[in-house]
């Protein structure tokens, strides 16, 4: 009946399944470790658990008690219980920048796999811009090379987008279209569908990585940090990259501001450049 209740309120919320999946597990791991349900757990107790997770120190980042912080306020929210939710710790935003990947180290990471079908996947994230999700849902047919457009279907948010193709990316993927031949999604895998997945993209990021001189702490979807970064370097308005990046509102575009090594213009008066300006574009 939970179960069931959970899957029709992340259904509603056009929430994707990843979401749901993490929801189960954090109510099925406090509830085995309580052996009961959470609403029948004292709040002290919850309390307690959760303090023993927050201080554990195989858990630097906190990932641990901060999902399990919301799965218990998603849970307690959907059985009616809003004062035990409300009860819950606060979790404050997480402010750290994201860890960029320069153009020398993508050139170097680039030119690591010895497999095209690996150096073409890790090549187009960069390139559009994609989340790891996005990438395995792609088709053949969301590719189009006359119009020089990649088609985004249903991502987060269940919003579609277009991104531009790159020139360089679409001799590339002719290549691997020839090559490998795929049916239907763009990257085959091993998925019962016969997709690739998410997690067969991060381990070739990561092997691939190891081939390379680069020491940052970088991950799959830094290369989309990447992208971003790079494109306000290249004079990109923010607004446009929100919709190029899909986000539901620009102040989770706005970190990358903090990050981008963009030219400094001198603060000045719009007069003085007003009559040269043709001549300044010419």
């Amino acid at each position: 009946m939970v179960l069931k209740k959970l899957e029709q309120q992340v259904t509603l919320r056009g929430q994707s399944p990843s979401t749901l999946n993490n929801y189960i597990r954090r109510v099925a791991q406090i509830s085995l470790h309580f052996g009961l349900l959470p609403e029948h757990v004292d709040e002290d107790e919850i309390n307690e658990y959760l303090v023993a997770l927050a201080r554990d120190p195989k858990s630097p980042s906190r990932s641990s008690f901060k999902h399990m912080v919301y799965g218990l306020r998603y849970y307690y929210r959907l059985m009616g219980m809003n004062k035990q939710a409300i009860a819950l710790p606060a979790l404050k935003q997480d402010t750290k920048l994201p860890i960029i990947l320069n153009r020398s180290e993508l050139k170097e990471l680039f030119a690591a796999p010895t497999l095209l079908k690996q150096r073409i996947v890790l090549t187009l994230i960069y390139s559009a811009g994609l989340r790891g999700s996005e990438v395995i849902n792609l088709k053949i047919s969301d590719i189009d090379f006359e119009r020089k457009t990649i088609h985004i279907r249903q991502s987060k948010y269940k919003k579609d987008r277009i991104v531009p193709l790159s020139n360089y990316m679409a001799k590339g993927l002719k290549k691997y279209l020839k090559a490998e031949n795929p049916h239907v999604w763009l990257f085959n895998g091993k998925e019962p569908d016969g997709r690739y997945s998410v997690r067969g993209l991060s381990w070739v990021f990561r092997e691939n990585l190891k081939k390379t001189s680069i020491t940052k702490q970088v991950n799959l979807h830094s290369l989309r940090h990447s992208y971003a970064t790079h494109l306000l370097e290249d004079g990109l308005n923010i607004v446009t990259l929100k919709e190029l990046l899909g986000h539901a509102e620009i102040r989770t575009t706005m970190i990358y501001l903090h990050v981008a090594q963009c030219e400094l213009v001198t603060p000045h008066s719009p007069l003085d450049t007003l009559y040269n300006y043709h001549e300044r574009k010419v």
